[in-house]
């Protein structure tokens, strides 16, 4: 459904969390595509136009949450982002958002230079139609030590002027890269991603704790000075533990580094708190040491999401999943996941976080990394008309995005 079918007024009643509030006998009123009321109810109750909305009925002691809001997936219900199929990428966005991630940029991986700028040209159209926020690049300047569930062969050095094609072909619509610190010319791909209005994200690295944490300082820097309205001035490290150098007491490494910026101001650090990708002690720890403000809950789902287990893509690469666990058919390695971005907000509460700050890292911090703090990511007069209906144990609902519900 498109914006322009967003019309009328709505009031849900319910338990209200968003950011710092949480209001057991809350409400939230839509004027169209836009938030018009968000607090208490007795409070909505005294509001002259109060009359002039309809009351949509749901199950006693539901929760209200802002629609989630996901940086890295590449894909869902079939749909393959990286594989330039508009129809299955148009499916897989359409699952995406009836699952509760109402805001998500939608993730390529490394592939033939061709293959990216296709898929990048196709995914760029739904984002100039709203239907999701923009572009992430993991890849393809990526360390082959730390590839991942990446194709090896298609990693390479960074090369500015392929990285000016994927801009112009994006249309303004590339918002995040992965890369790698330790490459040749790494200083210059940030300085060259930064003037372009693109996060630089380390990610994929083989990198010690003194490159990570330099690059991390540089990108912070030439975020800050790019000039872009409402830009985030922190980057991003991709998926936090995954694909990195680990911790060591000798030898600190990337995760070492990346988790002190975090903790310091100086970045956000993903986490696919999905039950496969960290141990639940993890993520709790992570919390605990570098706060909800400075992550970022991702999925990094694959076509696989929302299906059951058999044979997929991702990218050029056949991934086999079995018990919900996405690997590569060739050797075994994680290669994306399988849960949506609410089951992992799930399953980071299971692991110990409280619900009011998972729920901070899956809504308000991505969106504030888009740019997007004053739009989505929070239950607010004026925002986007992005809200979750749940059971008091985080089961779906209701969905609407820009004041439309959903149908499951």
């Amino acid at each position: 459904m498109t914006t322009s079918e967003a019309s009328g007024r709505l009031v849900i009643r319910g338990h209200l969390i968003s950011d710092d509030r949480s209001i057991e006998d809350g409400a939230v009123a839509f004027d169209g595509d836009r938030i018009a009321f968000a607090g208490p109810a007795a409070e909505f109750a005294e509001q002259p136009d109060a009359g002039s909305y309809a009351g949509v009925d749901v199950p006693a002691g539901s929760l209200l949450l802002p629609g989630l809001v996901d940086l890295h997936c590449h894909g869902a219900a079939g749909g393959d982002f990286p594989s330039a199929d508009p129809e299955a990428v148009r499916r897989a966005v359409d699952f995406l958002h009836r699952a509760g991630t109402t805001t998500l940029l939608a993730s390529l991986v490394s592939a033939a230079p061709d293959a990216m700028l296709e898929a990048a040209d196709t995914l760029a159209a739904l984002a100039e139609d709203g239907l999701i926020e923009g572009i992430h690049a993991e890849g393809p300047f990526l360390a082959a030590a730390r590839c991942g569930a990446q194709d090896p062969s298609f990693l390479t050095d960074p090369d500015p002027d392929f990285v000016d094609e994927l801009v112009a072909v994006a249309r303004g619509q590339l918002r995040t890269m992965t890369y790698a610190p330790e490459l040749p010319d790494a200083d210059g791909l940030v300085e060259q991603l930064a003037q372009h209005g693109v996060i630089p994200s380390i990610g994929h690295t083989d990198a010690d704790a003194e490159t990570t944490a330099a690059s991390l300082r540089l990108a912070r820097e030439e975020l800050a000075s790019a000039g872009f309205d409402g830009f985030t001035e922190r980057p991003t490290v991709t998926h936090l533990y995954n694909a990195m150098t680990p911790p060591h007491h000798r030898r600190p490494g990337s995760v070492t580094a990346s988790l002190e910026a975090a903790a310091t101001g100086g970045a956000v650090v993903e986490l696919i708190a999905d039950g496969h990708h960290l141990d639940p002690a993890t993520v709790r720890a992570v919390f605990a040491l570098v706060g909800a403000g400075a992550i970022a809950l991702v999925t990094d789902s694959m076509a696989a999401t929302g299906l059951p287990d058999g044979d997929y893509r991702l990218g050029p690469a056949d991934v086999v999943v079995r018990d919900g666990q996405a690997r590569l058919g060739a050797d075994g390695r994680l290669a994306g996941g399988t849960a949506t971005l609410l089951e992992v907000l799930r399953s980071t509460v299971d692991a110990g976080v409280p619900l009011a700050e998972a729920l901070v890292s899956a809504t308000s911090v991505p969106a504030t990394v888009l740019g997007l703090a004053d739009e989505v990511g929070a239950l607010h007069v004026g925002f986007r008309a992005d809200l979750l209906v749940l059971s008091p144990d985080l089961r779906l609902r209701a969905v609407y995005r820009r004041g439309v519900e959903l149908g499951a």
